[in-house]
């Protein structure tokens, strides 16, 4: 059996940017919503997934910004044509049956990586679909991330060509280049190389 995880937060913002404006006779903006559904749409017709389900972000608040108050601190407001389209983007999914998953005080990774995680404990194969580098580190046996912008597939040597160490050494990879995305500093001085060699040469950051 084989599940797809989508990242519907993912999602969405691509179909934002990549629609022209677009909007209903009211005045609504649905760009990102027409983006998405044409996204949703290709993917069940080329794939017909027997299990699949769409996760998306609770919210902007999350057990990390307790842990780190600057997390995601850098990044500005979301464009009001994008907020507004928020509160219809579970609807979507739905319309074409595929259920949606979220989780208040977490993000759509950490509910992916726990639904992956028991996916395989259950005897699935595991597809995750999103563009995000972070969820990398969840590649190993019986599951893969697709990447609907670069349509390519990363199983663990795809992810040592695509950042240079294996998937279970991805999140060390990170600690020390730090995520400018995220406003999550990095070790001064180490760039993507130096990590790459440093982590080839002494393994984890412990």
């Amino acid at each position: 059996m084989k599940i797809h995880l989508i990242d519907g937060s993912g999602y969405i913002h691509r179909a934002y940017h990549a629609v022209r404006p677009l909007r209903t006779s009211r005045g609504l903006p649905v760009n990102a919503l027409f983006g998405f559904a044409q996204m949703l749409r290709k993917f069940l017709r080329d794939e017909a997934p027997s299990h699949a389900v769409v996760v998306f972000d609770a919210g902007r608040v999350t057990f990390r910004n307790e842990m780190y108050g600057d997390y995601k601190a850098n990044r500005a407001e979301t464009e009001p044509d994008l907020a507004a389209q928020f509160p219809y983007a579970r609807r979507v999914p739905q319309a074409f049956g595929v259920p949606v998953v979220e989780a208040p005080g977490f993000e759509a990774d950490d509910v992916i990586a726990t639904l992956a995680k028991r996916a395989i404990a259950a005897g699935f194969e595991v597809v995750v679909l999103s563009s995000d580098k972070d969820l990398l580190q969840l590649v190993g046996p019986g599951v893969t991330v697709f990447d609907p912008a670069k349509e390519r597939s990363f199983d663990a040597a795809g992810v040592v060509e695509r950042v240079g160490v294996p998937p279970a050494r991805v999140v060390d990879w990170l600690a020390l280049v730090g995520d400018a995305s995220d406003n999550v500093p990095g070790v001064k001085g180490i760039g993507d190389k130096g990590a790459t060699e440093l982590i080839a040469a002494y393994g984890p950051l412990e």
